[in-house]
């Protein structure tokens, strides 16, 4: 008989690949097909408005950094999402002023000032892109179609901070939900899938972000369970809406793939910081954002919905903790 071997050690005794950072390059790994996407739609803009959120949200990040390793916290890979989402959720022709402004504001804003990561309420990029909702109402409202001109950049991307840039590009175009809300105008499915549509970054390609989100389910990097809630609150509400009066309200399939919806359900809701602990919580959290957005989108001023819907949730989740806690045995 061979010689039994004891191995000391101290603890932690288990050991497991998904930490922190291998969490977030998950989620980064499943957003460069849609990146990639919305370079193939909107060429050289789409590159630099990513491009621009991306850095100043990094060099906010490192700016304000208070750990005894300077920088550090960039390994964690949170600045770099909330980068790319805050992007992905811009017009392709937005200044790149404003891009970096919005980028700021999601970091300082939307994550340092409430302590760093794991601790801010809502979630950064969309804080970032609310700000920027506020402050410039009409430039992120001002939409251009893809019209193959990969090199050639969109609206004012390059106009003067402060300062009324000139259009370097007045073909604009209305997105399928502002269609639709004013003037009842349906987009095709198959554009509403594959991108052909005017709309942010991050509404190009449809099946491209459902593929994104099976894929992080799979991995377990998400909760599957907010975005199915979701999906379904939607469709039940909209599809009765539908059967009422198809005229008028848009059909449970359109109001799936249009918009931000697809985008903020698998990328912005599942936030793993913003988002209730317990599995019932994420039913209840999903169905609260499924019901805003579609209350937004029919009855609401505005034809999109899925940010204001997200935060709102987002300021309702730790009432949605406390209630949907399982209680302590013996109390």
């Amino acid at each position: 008989m061979g010689k039994l071997k004891i191995v000391l050690s101290t603890s932690p005794f288990i050991h497991q690949e998904e930490d922190t950072p291998w969490l977030m390059f998950q989620v980064v790994f499943a957003l460069i097909p849609v990146m990639l996407a919305s370079f193939y739609f909107f060429g050289l803009s789409a590159l630099l408005i990513c491009a621009t959120a991306i850095f100043a949200c990094l060099l906010t990040e490192w700016l304000f950094d208070r750990t005894e390793s300077k920088g550090a916290s960039l390994k964690e890979g949170s600045a770099l999402i909330t980068g790319i989402l805050l992007a992905l959720t811009l017009p392709p022709g937005f200044p790149l002023w404003m891009v970096f402004l919005g980028g700021v504001v999601s970091i300082a804003l939307g994550k340092l000032m409430w302590g760093g990561l794991g601790q801010n309420v809502f979630n950064p990029a969309l804080l970032g892109r609310a700000f920027l909702q506020a402050a410039f109402p009409t430039a992120i409202t001002t939409w251009s179609a893809p019209d193959g001109q990969y090199l050639m950049p969109r609206g004012t991307n390059f106009a003067m901070p402060f300062m009324q840039g000139e259009s370097l590009d007045t073909i604009t175009t209305a997105t399928p939900l502002a269609l639709m809300k004013f003037e009842h105008q349906a987009t095709e499915i198959r554009n509403l899938l594959f991108g052909n549509i005017g709309g942010s970054l991050g509404e190009t390609c449809g099946i491209v972000i459902i593929l994104a989100g099976i894929y992080l389910a799979y991995r377990k990097v998400i909760v599957w369970q907010i975005p199915v809630s979701i999906f379904l609150t939607v469709t039940v509400i909209s599809g009765v809406l539908y059967l009422i009066n198809p005229q008028i309200y848009p059909s449970p399939l359109f109001m799936m793939l249009s918009g931000g919806l697809l985008l903020g359900s698998v990328f912005m809701a599942t936030d793993l910081v913003t988002s209730p602990v317990t599995i019932k919580g994420c039913w209840l959290f999903g169905a609260g954002i499924g019901m805003l957005v579609v209350l937004i989108r029919v009855f609401g001023g505005l034809p999109e919905g899925v940010m204001y819907a997200i935060l709102l949730m987002n300021a309702v989740t730790p009432l949605i903790n406390r209630v949907t806690q399982q209680k302590v045995y013996g109390t």
